[in-house]
């Protein structure tokens, strides 16, 4: 297909500068393991796992196939008063892997749904359990939720907020870990900043722990530029939150399915929360799909009543969509034969020692890493914040990486079959570009 202005118009991309791109497209044709190649017919290293979500690489014969199948036996289901084999089953196989007692699935679409989904979630359990009144939710600043309303009003990225408002009521945020003396780059978990998750008791006596049904935290959080939580930070908010009879949510839209070298940030940390949430990996952004890991206290409460009374007023027209549940099933499969979690954890450190060779360079302010993540964090141009990584962006794709920018910082997440020569390829394309930049 040719690129042209005519057949480029009448998309209006995502999270894009549309005029600029529409200028200069960069358009992909094919993928396959961990290359994209473009309409003129260039290989691209892909360094993000498309938009974190590639967790296995591009074109798994497995997951293909499992689709292929799937399309000629049934594209759709209804999910209301109907179902098909497929969601139960897959549902079955994620409340296994997960920790402890999240034995219940909520499909969505999205991590967007799945944070409205967990949030919605929340108050019902309240509201069932005869505690109307806890309904207020807790984001914290730079957290990420998706885009809806919901997730929105939780979250705390300030570009995302900024022309959307007003927000839902009966909202506060905890302060970020960014940035916290002691922790330039660190190499994992930052030692200092677990104290932060104490402010969370100056909410409660802000409100009224009877007031209060969730906090919602992105273990890592992945879009304000990898924000990786210190040693006993989680682990703090989850006795808090225990303490206080409120929900602890982890979003790990982002950081389930190895990306932080286990099933979930949850296990590798042994934190056992309330609820977590999922998307992007769950597929391996095969098919779109999300889906919220409930505890069995959850559950039980909400669908306690008559047996043919409807419990939850809630859902989606492609809930547990057949296609995507063959995806998910076969995504899993994939995981499991190729090792890829603990391949994710084996690789990590030599993933970190070559991120932070970048730090010879002047322009870098922090990189900081966790699993199969990193964060090259830059100082902005004067006068022109985002222009020096966008342009670091523009750089590599010519040069046949693809990296992703937010704000002034480079995100760095390859899908987990990365070999070394292909970190090594990144990190030097990185490290040309960042003389230059």
């Amino acid at each position: 297909m040719t690129a042209n202005m005519q057949n480029l118009e009448s998309y209006w991309m995502p999270f894009t500068a549309n005029r600029a791109f529409k200028k200069n497209p960069r358009l992909f044709a094919s993928a396959e393991g961990m290359y994209y190649q473009t309409t003129e017919g260039r290989k691209v290293l892909d360094g993000v796992a498309g938009l974190w979500c590639v967790n296995a690489g591009h074109g798994q014969k497995k997951i293909n196939d499992a689709l292929k199948f799937q399309i000629d036996q049934m594209t759709y289901s209804p999910a209301f008063q109907g179902g098909h084999l497929g969601a139960f089953e897959f549902a079955e196989r994620l409340a296994g892997m997960f920790p402890g007692d999240l034995n219940h699935v909520f499909f969505t679409n999205s991590g967007s749904e799945s944070a409205d989904t967990s949030l919605k979630l929340a108050r019902a359990y309240f509201k069932a359990r005869g505690n109307p009144e806890k309904v207020k939710l807790i984001g914290r600043d730079k957290g990420y939720h998706g885009v809806n309303f919901g997730g929105l009003s939780v979250g705390g990225i300030p570009t995302a907020r900024k022309v959307f408002g007003p927000f839902l009521p009966e909202i506060d945020h905890l302060p970020h870990t960014h940035n916290v003396e002691g922790n330039l780059f660190a190499k994992g978990q930052p030692e200092n900043g677990a104290e932060l998750a104490d402010r969370l008791l100056e909410i409660i006596d802000l409100h009224g722990s009877d007031t209060i049904a969730a906090v919602i935290v992105e273990p890592m959080a992945g879009s304000a530029g990898v924000v990786v939580p210190p040693k006993g930070y989680l682990e703090r908010l989850r006795k808090i939150t225990k303490e206080n009879d409120i929900l602890l949510i982890f979003d790990e839209v982002i950081t389930a399915f190895g990306r932080t070298g286990d099933v979930s940030t949850a296990s590798l940390l042994g934190i056992q929360p309330d609820m977590i949430n999922t998307a992007k990996g769950l597929t391996n952004g095969a098919v779109p799909m999300g889906a919220v890991l409930v505890s069995d206290e959850i559950q039980s409460t909400i669908v306690d009543g008559p047996p043919d009374v409807i419990e939850l007023f809630h859902g989606y027209t492609y809930s547990g969509h057949p296609l995507a549940c063959a995806a998910g099933i076969a995504t899993m499969d994939v995981y499991k034969e190729q090792n890829l979690f603990e391949r994710a954890a084996n690789l990590s450190p030599y993933f970190e020692n070559a991120v932070h060779r970048l730090k010879r360079h002047n322009i870098v302010r922090d990189i900081r890493n966790f699993g199969m993540v990193a964060a090259i964090d830059l100082i902005p141009r004067d006068g022109a914040p985002t222009a020096r990584a966008f342009d670091a962006y523009l750089k590599a794709f010519e040069k046949g990486v693809l990296i992703r920018t937010t704000g002034d910082i480079i995100a760095l997440s390859p899908p987990l079959i990365v070999d070394e020569k292909q970190i090594e390829t990144i990190i030097d394309t990185l490290d040309d570009i960042l003389a230059t930049v």
